[in-house]
């Protein structure tokens, strides 16, 4: 057995082994070959030599990114430690200038290969599980797309059919019926874009919202589009989808394939896809997980709880 003293220089101390050192209590569940001991600026490490040496160079990155980023989340500390701290690298992390001139950023690894993946190829699958940021990341795409003039349009899809309700047996218009379905969607574009300058953008049909069924016979073509929760497509419709893809289109297709709401145990359409496209060039799969959730932090002890 070895021991060793680490020293933290010119860095906050709480930033890094986190309130009552609850960072550094996650941070030894993950080394859990060798003996951590916190006080004050210093930090006591026993175990043998290539374990030592492992965990300080991880330790290293730890304080690295923090006098990089000013940041230093579980996440990132958990991303660190599995060796994908490398994808999160700064103003590249920064999708959009938002409202007030907020930005818009990649917060994890996934959402930041989301970004990186739609501008390598046309169409990008997100999958995973409730707060992992699927949505609100691809509205920020999009917008950030027609900021650019790369597309002229955004078209926002979601199925009509969610927990059960049919938008037949909804009261109101069109409009009134897509509105409870469409929230998660209007929450981020009410972060991206000035109010007025989203209605104008809306009535122009610069932005476009709409029930998957409105699709059927459309060619969409220089246009950002976004299918969300494309769980609860049948097979039928999302290939339905995928082949209204017209010249200068880009797709994104999110989904959580532990909520699929489809009535009569038919099966999802974007579980099929995900078997039969996940070998053709210029489409790309994304899987999210608990590590990506932006949530409450109970969300992904919820969601590992029911797994």
């Amino acid at each position: 057995m070895s021991e060793k003293l680490i020293t933290i220089k010119d860095a906050d101390i709480n930033k890094i082994l986190g309130s009552n050192n609850s960072k550094f209590n996650k941070i030894k569940r993950f080394f859990p070959q060798i003996k951590l001991i916190s006080r004050g600026d210093k930090i006591k490490v026993v175990g043998s030599l290539k374990e030592i040496s492992h965990f300080e160079s991880k330790f290293n990155l730890f304080i690295d990114h923090l006098d990089k980023f000013n940041s230093l989340t579980i996440n990132q500390i958990e991303r660190i430690i599995d060796g994908k701290e490398n994808i999160l690298n700064g103003e590249n992390d920064v999708i959009l200038h938002g409202k007030n001139g907020n930005l818009i950023k990649a917060k994890t690894f996934n959402q930041r290969k989301m970004l990186t993946e739609i501008d390598k190829n046309d169409v990008v699958f997100a999958i995973g599980p409730a707060g992992t940021g699927k949505t609100y990341t691809s509205v920020a795409l999009a917008v950030k797309y027609l900021k650019e003039k790369k597309v002229k349009r955004i078209i926002l899809i979601r199925p009509a059919i969610e927990v059960g309700e049919n938008l037949g047996f909804l009261p109101g218009d069109l409009k009134e019926k897509l509105d409870p379905y469409m929230q998660p969607i209007y929450d981020a574009l009410f972060d991206m874009i000035p109010f007025n300058r989203l209605n104008e953008y809306i009535e122009d049909g610069t932005i476009q919202i709409a029930p998957l069924a409105f699709m059927r016979g459309r060619t969409l073509d220089n246009a950002f589009v976004i299918l969300d929760e494309g769980q609860n497509t049948t097979r039928h419709q999302m290939k339905m989808f995928l082949t209204r893809m017209g010249q200068s289109a880009k797709f994104i297709i999110t989904g959580d394939l532990t909520q699929v709401d489809l009535a009569d145990n038919k099966k999802s359409g974007l579980l099929h896809a995900k078997k039969i496209l996940k070998d053709i060039k210029n489409i790309s799969f994304i899987n999210l997980d608990e590590k990506d959730i932006i949530r409450h932090k109970l969300v992904k002890q919820i969601i590992n709880a029911y797994k």
